[in-house]
């Protein structure tokens, strides 16, 4: 005979259902991730120059030695960011890890893209083609720091 265990919502007189339950989750939004980068300028222009991105904001924040710079297509209010941390007394390349997969950025020319970031010395790891297993034109490039970027491409309507 197994034992009956209760979870702590089923212990109170109210039950805490799930977001996707309760239609609290058609309200939340992806803000931003964040990356740590080892020179915060060499990203900026990376991420600005390369990748057409603005930076939104910046702010340093000497009693914890960081700097935080937020960078997007479009204003925080309604558009996703990276957050790029510095910290200040990081002398060495982080260390990615295995778990950290990629960023992903849609391109409309995904071969034009690639042949101008080549020529600016962007690493291309995986050059433009079609996705093994599928028709999705993809290409993967690398920033200063060595995360992997997924580029897709997606024409414009028209």
């Amino acid at each position: 005979m197994s034992k009956s265990v209760q979870s702590p919502a089923s212990k109170s007189k109210r039950a805490v259902r799930p977001a996707a339950q309760t239609g609290a989750a058609s309200s939340y939004r992806l803000l931003h991730t964040m990356i740590r980068v080892l020179d915060l300028e060499k990203s900026l222009d990376f991420y600005t120059r390369h990748l057409g991105m603005k930076l939104l904001r910046r702010n340093d924040y000497p009693s914890g030695e960081f700097t935080l710079a937020f960078v997007g297509y479009g204003d925080e209010a309604d558009h996703t960011a990276i957050e790029l941390t510095h910290n200040w007394g990081q002398k060495e390349p982080y260390a990615i890890g295995n778990a950290f997969g990629h960023l992903a950025v849609s391109v409309p020319d995904i071969y034009a893209t690639c042949e101008s970031l080549a020529k600016e010395g962007v690493k291309i790891p995986r050059p433009p083609g079609p996705m093994k297993h599928g028709t999705t034109v993809i290409a993967f490039i690398e920033d200063p720091d060595g995360y992997k970027i997924e580029l897709i491409e997606r024409k414009p309507a028209g």
